[in-house]
């Protein structure tokens, strides 16, 4: 290892299910793209999680956050074990409670058609499907404001505020176009104004205030449910999606199943001004059906890893661990997800041989 190396210091919030098992090879990768750069991690790890929960009455200590500012970036597994403990109060209780407390206000999530990944998609090949979904993550549909009335009588009432603020739809909007001024220059939009009639019309008002700052790009905009239908039939169309919480996690859901499998969805929460640590998560969550099988797909995971190293300016580590993935894809070994038989480790193992063996040539 080079003197006076590059180190980063990585929180490693393994949580529930299968995310014990892929984090481990998110970090195999990462410290082989590590020794080949020139990259030194300093690795902490909390065991934070439902099990946690089951043992303290709560899903993290009350100075989780004072602890977790300390680190350049966390990596996050998954949480949710509904046998233990009911999702809204796992969820709400980590993951969601620091995307508000860090104001990881971009929910970034590619979505990419790779060679050698069968696509439930008819004639579909690789250039077909690659986009950016960009979810809106600290406000929106996922407020908790409302509570009920006449609780357990005939009269119930439940009710929960939408909350859509000019700072928080604007920011996410910028967020996108400047991606999108990376790549294609097009960004889509996607609302439900013809239905949801006060703060959808907000949002399509915001976002075409928006467009005008970016003279030369393409917009345009679906409501939700039409979007969901091009995302299946003609998802070449789309570059930069940018949506609300609700709607964003949906399509960023469906857009890697037609890209082959959610095994492989890479997803960063990231706050931008970086006055606090982004958190990078595979998509896929805990999946307890799976937990203990050892079959889970790493690959999301390593993806996630990926995008942390562009965060933290490395660009070029990240590209290596693409292009492992890339060839891990196409050669194998591939879990069950992806039709094959290999277990989370022998997929892990593969990545990060993938990594050591290219060339030390900067891409």
């Amino acid at each position: 290892m080079m003197k006076n190396a590059p180190e980063h210091s990585i929180a490693v919030i393994p949580g529930d299910g299968i995310g014990r098992e892929v984090i481990p090879e998110g970090v195999r990768v990462l410290e082989a793209v590590g020794a080949k750069h020139g990259l030194r991690f300093q690795w902490k790890e909390f065991d934070w999680s439902c099990d946690w929960y089951k043992a303290h009455g709560k899903m993290r200590p009350d100075d989780a956050p004072e602890l977790l500012r300390k680190f350049d970036a966390i990596y996050f597994g998954a949480v949710g074990n509904p046998a233990l403990v009911p999702d809204h109060i796992s969820v709400w209780g980590l993951l969601i409670d620091f995307r508000r407390i860090f104001d990881l206000y971009v929910n970034l999530r590619p979505v990419r058609l790779f060679e050698g990944m069968p696509c439930p998609l008819a004639g579909r090949k690789p250039g077909d499907i690659d986009y950016y979904v960009i979810r809106e993550n600290t406000e929106g549909e996922y407020g908790n404001v409302g509570g009920r009335q006449y609780e357990g009588t005939e009269h119930e009432i439940c009710t929960q505020l939408s909350t859509f603020s000019r700072k928080g739809t604007d920011r996410i909007m910028k967020y996108a176009f400047e991606l999108a001024k990376t790549r294609r220059k097009h960004v889509t939009s996607a609302t439900k104004s013809n239905g949801i009639s006060i703060t959808m019309p907000y949002w399509d008002e915001r976002f075409a205030a928006m467009a005008k700052n970016y003279p030369g790009f393409k917009t345009d905009q679906y409501h939700i449910d039409g979007l969901t239908i091009q995302l299946v039939l003609n998802p070449d169309r789309f570059d930069v999606i940018v949506a609300s919480n609700l709607f964003g996690d949906i399509i960023s859901d469906l857009g890697p199943a037609t890209a082959g499998t959610i095994g492989i969805a890479a997803s960063g929460n990231i706050n931008p001004e970086r006055t606090a640590p982004s958190i990078f998560e595979p998509v896929h969550g805990s999946a307890p059906d799976i937990a203990g099988k050892k079959i889970a797909n790493p690959l999301a995971t390593i993806w996630s890893g990926a995008l942390m190293l562009e965060h933290l300016g490395h660009p070029a580590a990240a590209a290596d661990v693409m292009r492992a993935i890339e060839r891990v894809i196409v050669e194998g070994p591939h879990t069950p997800d992806m039709k094959g038989k290999a277990g989370t480790a022998q997929v892990g193992a593969a990545v990060a041989e993938a990594v050591r063996s290219q060339s030390r040539v900067a891409a």
